[in-house]
């Protein structure tokens, strides 16, 4: 994917929405898991998308939040918790979302944590892009 500001503010944006969506779905009792955290974890990887671009590092498309990680942290960023915590989100970018599998151990509150710890991380990095 070919770097750019404009990508970078426009992917904090979805990223913005994909963390509402998993603020209300989380509240939600009836609704699974799986789809909740779906969210949280597009938010982060919509982020982490988002340092990307602002960075002006080319990336291959890709759902897996290490190997975004990575590429952030080869430019000399380090992520703002460790890489293992977005371990626990990764699955649910696609086999958790079609799948009633038994769901890794994550709570509402720690997707929320890592999500919105991302997001203000995400924000200031792509401010101080500008």
């Amino acid at each position: 994917m070919m770097p750019s500001l404009e990508e970078a503010q426009r992917f904090l944006g979805l990223a913005k929405a994909d963390l509402a969506a998993f603020e209300l779905l989380a509240a939600n009792p009836g609704i699974r898991r799986a789809i909740a955290f779906f969210h949280a974890q597009q938010a982060v990887e919509k982020c982490l998308k988002a340092i990307l671009f602002a960075r002006g590092v080319e990336f291959h498309r890709t759902h897996d939040l290490l190997q975004l990680a990575g590429n952030i942290e080869a430019t000399g960023i380090a992520l703002p918790y460790q890489a293992e915590s977005l371990l626990k989100l990764n699955p649910f970018a696609v086999e958790l979302r079609y799948d009633d599998q038994i769901i890794p151990r994550l709570s509402d509150e720690e997707a929320s944590e890592i999500a919105n710890r991302t997001l203000a991380w995400a924000e200031a990095l792509v401010a101080k892009a500008q």
